[in-house]
């Protein structure tokens, strides 16, 4: 990722927030920071724009040094050509929608500032409401004028601060799939902020887990949810089955390495990484944890399998979560189809036999603190 076309950035303090942040965006390229409530995100944001000044930090976009605090750099907001969108729009409630987006324009000619209010109001879809007052706007039109604003300062990235978290959940999703548009328009690096896993799946070209003030694993999404660096990160992303292990054996030939958990010994992928008798993490997917049938048996039935009791049964709508708990008194999560629980009779309370696959069990170094 060269200077020219991307933005870099490394913050790091020990308060008020602590930070230890290295990350960096490609124009026309999305990063999602997602992280839980008070984790720093919006902080990482206020420091790129210039709101806030980090005890130690550089900020560089373009090639151009925006903070560097080591050389004594830090230029101001208004010369940091920065564009965000923040969480409750923070329109100008006295001025129409043409009139917010004009604001930041600074080309010579009125006629001029209101031809490109105009063109970016088509962008976002908004052709023919520029005259409405934001109060005469759904929350989804007012977001749209605020990142239709963002745009109108031409700016080198655009941040983009929890910008869907105010609105119902088919206006968001109407949001997202017009952010991936617009990106494909507007080529600039989009830093985007949300707490929201399922919208960080779907727009995020790359995934920064941010957890206090630290940032965990960056990397595309499919990668980070099925290859976590850590318990911490697979926590975060919403993984439940996560446990303690030993490895006891690779397998070259066969490409597999053996687990001891608890009383079982488990197969999972090939990871020569890991020396023998050394402690790891490991993690399993819900959709990787296969429910024995009843009526006929299968092949993937014969890995890994694990007996135990089902302690909740909890039907949503097509598919139904299940929480087991193993003969060793550890508990399991998984869902199935709907009309598959019913057909094998799953009740609270009965026995159950589920297998583990292989290849969804993924492997981590131990991690002080996780069990």
């Amino acid at each position: 990722m060269s200077d020219a076309d991307a933005i870099h950035v490394r913050l790091k303090q020990t308060g008020p927030i602590p930070l230890d942040v290295s990350l960096s965006c490609n124009t026309g390229e999305i990063l999602v920071i997602l992280g839980p409530s008070g984790s720093g995100k919006t902080t990482i944001l206020r420091a790129i724009s210039g709101l806030y000044t980090p005890e130690s930090g550089q900020v560089r976009c373009n090639g151009e040094q925006w903070l560097d605090t080591a050389a004594g750099i830090n230029l101001p907001v208004q010369q940091r050509h920065i564009g965000m969108v923040f969480q409750n729009y923070a329109l100008f409630p006295h001025k129409t929608a043409l009139q917010n987006i004009m604001l930041p324009l600074t080309r010579t000619g009125n006629e001029q500032n209101r031809t490109v209010a105009e063109n970016l109001l088509r962008a976002i879809n908004m052709q023919g409401l520029g005259e409405r007052y934001p109060h005469q706007l759904s929350g989804g039109q007012q977001q749209r004028i605020a990142l239709a604003r963002a745009l109108a300062r031409d700016p080198r990235v655009l941040l983009l601060d929890e910008p869907f978290s105010a609105v119902d959940q088919q206006t968001r999703r109407k949001l997202v799939r017009e952010l991936v548009s617009l990106r494909q328009r507007f080529k600039l690096p989009i830093i985007h902020v949300t707490h929201d896993l399922n919208e960080a799946r779907r727009i995020a070209d790359r995934l920064c887990i941010i957890h206090h003030g630290a940032a965990l694993q960056s990397d595309t999404p499919d990668q980070v949810m099925n290859h976590p660096d850590n318990a911490d990160v697979a926590s975060l992303i919403g993984h439940y089955n996560i446990f303690r292990g030993e490895v006891i054996e690779h397998d070259h030939d066969a490409e597999t390495t053996h687990i001891k958990w608890q009383d079982h010994t488990l197969t999972t992928r090939y990871r020569p990484e890991f020396e023998l008798r050394t402690e790891i993490d490991w993690v399993i997917p819900s959709d990787s944890i296969i429910l024995h049938r009843r009526d006929r048996p299968s092949q993937g039935e014969r890995e890994n399998p694990i007996k135990g009791q089902i302690d909740e049964l909890i039907p949503l709508g097509e598919n139904t979560s299940i929480t087991m708990t193993t003969e060793q008194n550890q508990s399991l999560y998984l869902s199935v189809p709907t009309h598959v629980a019913r057909r094998n009779r799953l009740a609270q309370g009965g026995a159950v036999t589920v297998s583990l696959l292989a290849q969804g069990i993924h492997l981590m170094s131990a991690q002080s603190g996780s069990s």
